[in-house]
């Protein structure tokens, strides 16, 4: 119950922290702007919005597939709202390998493999349901069971598998972290195009205009350039960033069932496994030594 209470703090801690910045960026920037004898009437301008926002928009559509283009859509509340690698899914990830590995131990690889063909109707995975909404890390777990109960593959050689896998998976769960990114670099530039076009406006009424209209017309042009960097630095980039931990956690998870899996086949028994696994967790959320066998026992 403790881990319980613990985690749901921390999950609201982060929701927290990530508004306070966002509105932190907000209220200097535009808090400065004001106090220094600025209107903040004068940054509202849609036009230049649109610029920015579409041109960045659809480069984003250009640069990457639609897969990458869902991935990162589905990105955004994560990391807006809180993400699972906390240390309850650490504890409920090691307590799936180590009843599993218990199971293989004490009546034979083969006892597992209604287990890991139907995963939704095993008692062990059920007590899971965190793991199994989670259908690609199911299956990443069945897979390589599956392989240790054939008895075919030396440890060393489980392993080259698991970092090949590993590695392309990797690069595959930093994808949308490098296509937002990407945009954001951009930003910057598409405020140059927005200020760019706004001068060109400017030159075309230089002899109908008065010093005012002229005045308003370049401000206009400035700000698309504010926009473009504003954006960039204060929103996108740190969002990018957000996205990039996320995935590095993720990784670090399938990191730990590797440890877990490679020395259960080198013949550790479960415990020891499992003790593995969790060395090999980001420090940020690991689980103790005592909070893993206490997870493990109560279980």
């Amino acid at each position: 119950m403790y881990v319980a209470r613990h985690s749901s703090s921390e999950w609201i801690t982060d929701i927290m922290l990530k508004i306070a910045g966002f509105i932190t960026v907000i209220v200097c920037v535009l808090g400065g702007f004001t106090l220094s004898g600025g209107h903040l009437a004068a940054l509202w301008h849609p036009f230049e919005i649109l610029i920015i926002g579409g041109a960045a928009t659809g480069a984003f559509m250009v640069a990457n597939s639609m897969a990458v283009v869902k991935k990162t859509l589905k990105k955004v509340p994560i990391i807006i709202f809180g993400h699972r690698f906390n240390k309850p899914f650490y504890l409920d990830v090691l307590g799936l390998l180590y009843e599993i590995l218990n199971k293989s131990r004490r009546e034979g690889m083969m006892a597992i493999e209604v287990d890991l063909e139907e995963p939704e109707q095993s008692p062990i995975f059920s007590k899971y349901p965190a793991i199994m909404k989670d259908s690609h890390m199911v299956s990443f777990i069945c897979d390589y069971l599956r392989i240790m109960a054939s008895g075919n593959m030396a440890p060393h050689e489980l392993e080259a598998l698991f970092d090949v896998e590993i590695s392309s998976l990797t690069e595959e769960l930093n994808e949308p972290a490098h296509a937002v990114t990407r945009v954001s670099d951009a930003l910057p530039g598409f405020g140059i195009v927005a200020a760019v076009l706004g001068i060109v406006i400017t030159m075309s009424i230089l002899g109908d205009a008065d010093n005012t209209q002229i005045g308003q017309k370049v401000a206009t042009a400035l700000v698309g350039t504010f926009l473009g960097i504003w954006a960039a630095y204060g929103f996108v980039g740190p969002f990018a960033a957000a996205m990039t931990h996320e995935a590095a956690e993720e990784a670090n998870t399938y990191e730990s069932i590797k440890m877990c899996l490679v020395a259960s086949a080198q013949g550790l028994p479960p415990a020891l496994a499992v003790e593995f696994g969790r060395k090999a967790l980001l420090p940020e959320h690991r689980p103790s030594f005592s909070e893993l066998e206490e997870s493990v026992k109560g279980r």
